[in-house]
């Protein structure tokens, strides 16, 4: 039988032209990161069945890819639940991860502590354009710190990455939870339903007023509830005076302090900014993590369809393993959206030092191989990337191979040339 070359569906091959990218935008994620004072952590790929499905994770708890129990431990033919035959799985994000790894190290860990993982993580979803079934993350994490300061550093930190990569005049909306709540307080909703209601109103940019108002009455609601709720939308301006337009008009359902923070946020971000955005309140925001408990905000750009990256206020998730909250904030970059948008728009890395290549003669003896051998390192010594390598019959196509490849001075070595 031949076997598979193919990989799984939604998997994919990365060729050397995208890793090199890859490692560079990690690079500088790092780099960027570690200048706003986050540390480096790692957690396991394989997390606990019940962590994973503890309803922190949304709809992603659908998408788990999950582990079998091994040896003795499964029994098959006595199970009656999918818990009796399955242990584990792959994390789906890093969030629940870091709240577990916090918990177990909390004694040993600073506080606050601005924790940043990178890694892989699997969903078992429907693979498109920009979305793969196993995916890289990018996450920055305060946790420990109430107050605003870790909005405003982790929107700065990512804003600055993106900037460093070329990208500017992009949008980073932001919005409350709590102001979501408020809303729906105010138009007659009763708590019990605002799940539901959020999940329909974050479909309004895909199908619109009219046919979010069909959904949410065909869920039972009062129109009169659903008219007061959507024209809420249609007044609020997408700045600071939108905040405070609903601080007025939402009274008692709304808190002051809420509004005010969300404001700090805004004004502190724009202020203080180092790359080319603009920031804006999106009352209609959602997000989908059911594990959010204050303010969400995600990163958008021109001419790309969805966020490329979101975060949020999680300060209930981490008194799940200790019996205590602790005020916990995050940011994650849709690294594989990124990479994607840098090579569409032919993105080159910014080398200090040429890259160089030697294409030696065949005929060259063994001296003369370990003379250029020796000049290479010393090349490579003060910086320069050097690739070393025998010329081809077909020089012409070898040396537009490495000219795709980025490197800017290629030179051939005959026997009589050295």
């Amino acid at each position: 039988m031949t076997l598979k070359k193919k990989p799984i569906t939604g998997m994919k091959d990365i060729l050397p032209e995208e890793m090199e990218i890859r490692d560079h935008v990690l690079g500088l994620v790092k780099e960027t990161y570690k200048t706003y004072g986050f540390s480096s952590m790692e957690t396991p790929c394989v997390e606990h069945i019940e962590n994973l499905c503890s309803k922190q994770g949304g709809d992603n708890e659908k998408l788990i890819f999950k582990i079998l129990k091994r040896g003795k431990k499964l029994k098959i033919r006595e199970a009656q639940e999918e818990i009796d035959v399955v242990d584990g799985g792959l994390r789906y994000d890093l969030t629940v991860p870091l709240a577990r790894y916090y918990s177990n190290h909390v004694s040993e860990l600073p506080s606050p502590f601005r924790a940043m993982q990178i890694g892989p993580v699997w969903r078992a979803d429907h693979p498109q354009k920009g979305r793969f079934r196993q995916f890289v993350q990018c996450d920055i994490d305060i946790l420990g710190e109430a107050g605003n300061l870790a909005e405003i550093e982790l929107i700065l930190a990512t804003t600055e990455l993106l900037g460093k990569l070329d990208f500017s005049g992009f949008t980073v909306c932001i919005n409350d939870r709590n102001i979501l709540k408020a809303m729906a307080s105010y138009s007659g909703f009763q708590e019990k339903d605002y799940d539901e209601v959020f999940i329909i109103l974050d479909k309004l940019d895909k199908i619109g007023k009219e046919k979010v108002a069909e959904e949410l009455a065909q869920m039972g609601y009062a129109r009169t509830n659903i008219a007061t709720y959507l024209d809420l939308f249609d007044t609020v301006s997408p700045d600071v005076s939108g905040i405070r337009y609903l601080k007025d008009t939402l009274g008692d359902h709304l808190k002051t302090e809420t509004a005010e923070g969300l404001e700090q946020i805004m004004e502190s971000v724009d202020k203080a900014k180092s790359a080319d955005f603009s920031i804006c309140f999106d009352p209609t925001m959602v997000r989908g993590q059911s594990y959010y408990t204050g303010t969400i905000f995600e990163i958008r750009m021109n001419g790309f369809g969805g966020s490329v990256a979101g975060g949020g206020r999680y300060d209930r998730m981490i008194g799940k393993f200790t019996g205590q909250d602790v005020p916990a904030c995050g940011f994650s970059i849709g690294f594989e959206r990124i990479v994607m948008l840098l090579l569409e728009r032919g993105y080159r890395i910014p080398h200090h030092k040429a890259k160089k290549a030697y294409l030696l003669e065949k005929k060259l003896s063994g001296a003369q191989v370990q003379k250029m051998l020796e000049r290479a390192a010393a090349e490579r010594r003060s910086g320069h990337q050097v690739l070393v390598t025998y010329m081809k019959k077909n020089k012409r196509f070898q040396k537009e191979q490495l000219q795709a490849e980025g490197y800017e001075e290629i030179t051939d070595f005959y026997i009589d040339s050295i």
